[in-house]
């Protein structure tokens, strides 16, 4: 009998995973990203472009004790980072602090957290195109600083438009592109501190 029956069964599996789909069920997304891609894109994301952008100001107002404020960026940095990692795990779902929220306070809450990390997306977008056109772009040509802002943000929303792929190897170039700048940075100001002209204290 159990003889008779598995060929049957094997049969009926068969028909039901060579049964075509219907037109409109949904179709799984196709996987673009890798671990690489996603490492620069978060190593991007933390750095970020406004270290070029208001590093100077800061710089300006505080002198040498200018490590101060960076330091205490690190260690907030360093605890949203264990944050993240922590709730990562326990929560493995897509939403970060907004979804992270909802769980904790609530869908207000939820809400107003995914709301304010827009916000906080477009300003810095803002800033970065800002400096892009106002101070870095001037040493070399000088042209309209809004024509410039427009054209920077129509270009980076067609390249986010074009796919995830695109968007996220051109941002390997910039993430590279910035550390490198960062790093020969450092190397100066550990070259100026060993040949003991170090300002501190500001």
């Amino acid at each position: 009998m159990v003889g008779d029956a598995a060929p049957g069964i094997r049969l009926r599996v068969k028909d039901l995973r060579t049964t075509p789909q219907p037109s409109n069920a949904p179709t799984p997304l196709k996987k673009a990203l890798t671990a690489p891609l996603l490492y620069f894109f978060i190593l991007g994301d933390v750095l970020g472009a406004g270290v070029y952008v208001l590093v100077g100001q800061v710089a300006a107002d505080s002198g040498g004790a200018v490590w101060v404020p960076l330091v205490v960026a690190l260690c907030l940095a360093l605890l949203t980072a264990a944050s993240y990692a922590e709730l990562v795990t326990a929560y493995p779902r897509a939403g970060g602090a907004s979804h992270y929220a909802t769980l904790a306070y609530g869908p207000f809450a939820g809400f107003l957290a995914g709301f304010c990390m827009l916000a906080a997306g477009v300003v810095s977008v803002a800033a970065l195109a800002r400096g892009f056109a106002g101070d870095y772009l001037t040493e070399f040509v000088t042209l309209p600083v809004v024509l410039v802002v427009v054209v920077f943000l129509a270009a980076l929303a067609l390249l986010n438009a074009r796919g995830i792929r695109e968007s996220t190897r051109a941002n390997v170039v910039a993430t590279v592109i910035e550390v490198s700048g960062l790093l020969l940075v450092i190397g100066l100001g550990v070259w100026i501190v060993l040949r003991g002209d170090g300002d501190w204290a500001g």
